[in-house]
């Protein structure tokens, strides 16, 4: 048996600021400069707006304060009407109910089976009466979007995605992010590129873009330095409400430097998934659903199912993981967690919901930096493994 005496690994520092993000925003103090808008053609948040739309394989992107707010603004720039019906997957963070509701619409929650993954069933029978339909690709588990899009496509509704944690991931060769109407990402301490905070709305849409620039505090005449958008945005120059949720420079100048290192961490972090993915489901006390076959992921952490665990067994898993390291939260049994639907106490009238209720009291769920190295991974292995093997017997 493993000697857990050795330190556990760090698994919720963020990724790495590279020494060219340090550089960059030094010369940015230096000049003060930290709103977008003072130098707004060559700023280092319009630089990598131009650099992640070109990265992604959109026409458009717009740099803001966080995925929520990206979430918020491509509500708002879809124009829906009050109280919208907007479908969401009933496994998320509360941050994508919360921008729902923010924006004057209507959250549906809609059942997730065993794998993570949207019932489709449940899906296409509440997108009748839907007037958009939100796809969380939540902790980096895509849907089968082939039919989801045929679902948007019949119903006649807008598809969004938020891509906040599948930032490289790759659906048919396609990034996500890039398949439905709008596609939002996180920059925060724990995605792929870390600014701490920040996010970026990306479309293809030229009316779209030049709603979601406007509202994002593009004040006066600041949008025109949208130049991509500025025949788009003039039509709307103050008829839209501004929300100023705009990305400042200091956030672009540690993110843009990483976007070279993507593709690297992307490799880096399916690899660590792997490896920990084969142990645990080897080991006979988990199941860990695998990626459907049109599916590519860019994973930083690891979900699994405890196979037979009673409640209290699960709670001791937890306890015996942690002993050695290792937080294991079970989504369902973890006190206050903002994934848990029933938790979402804003929302009026909240689902019972059985399949996605009985998915989450049985998902784990781990970090699993791409920073890793296979040692650091085999560690967080065994100790899961044993924590289930003492609770198991």
């Amino acid at each position: 048996m493993r000697d857990f005496s050795v330190e556990a690994p760090d698994l919720y520092s963020a990724e790495p600021i590279p020494a060219s993000a340090q550089a960059a925003i030094e010369a940015l103090l230096e000049s003060g400069d930290l709103f977008r808008y003072t130098t707004p053609e060559t700023s280092p948040a319009a630089l990598l707006e131009r650099a992640f739309a070109e990265k992604l394989g959109a026409r458009f992107a717009l740099a803001v304060s966080s995925c929520s707010a990206a979430l918020f603004l491509s509500l708002k720039a879809l124009n829906l009407r009050s109280g919208a019906r907007v479908l969401i997957p009933a496994f998320t963070f509360a941050a994508v109910p919360s921008a729902i509701v923010h924006a004057g619409c209507v959250p549906v929650l809609v059942e997730v089976d065993s794998t993570y993954r949207v019932d489709l069933a449940d899906l296409e029978e509440k997108a009748i009466t839907a007037d958009a339909i939100l796809i969380s690709h939540m902790r980096g588990h895509t849907s089968d979007m082939d039919a989801i899009l045929k679902i948007a496509h019949t119903n006649e509704v807008p598809m969004i995605e938020d891509a906040a944690h599948s930032l490289g991931t790759t659906w048919n060769g396609r990034n996500i992010g890039t398949l439905g109407k709008i596609g939002c990402f996180s920059f925060q301490s724990y995605k792929m590129l870390n600014a701490g905070e920040g996010g970026m709305l990306i479309t293809d849409d030229p009316e779209l873009i030049a709603r979601a620039v406007i509202m994002s505090g593009a004040y006066e005449h600041n949008w025109k330095s949208h130049a991509i958008v500025r025949n788009a945005a003039e039509p709307w120059q103050n008829k839209l409400p501004l929300y100023n949720m705009r990305m400042q420079n200091l956030s672009a100048c540690v993110v843009r430097p990483q976007l070279d290192m993507l593709d690297q961490r992307v490799v880096q972090g399916r690899a660590n998934h792997d490896q920990a993915a084969k142990r645990l489901q080897d080991s006979g006390y988990f199941t860990v659903p695998a990626s459907l076959p049109l599916e590519q992921r860019a994973p930083d952490s690891i979900q699994f199912n405890l196979v037979d665990f009673s409640e209290d067994q699960a709670r001791s898993f937890m306890v015996n993981a942690k002993e050695n390291g290792i937080t294991a939260s079970v989504f369902g049994l973890s006190t206050d967690n903002a994934r848990a639907f029933w938790n979402w106490q804003f929302i009026d009238d909240i689902p019972e919901l059985p399949k996605t209720r009985a998915m989450l009291s049985k998902a784990c769920d781990v970090r699993l930096p791409a920073r890793l190295d296979r040692a650091e991974v085999d560690y967080v292995a065994d100790v899961l493994i044993d924590a289930a093997r003492r609770v198991k017997g």
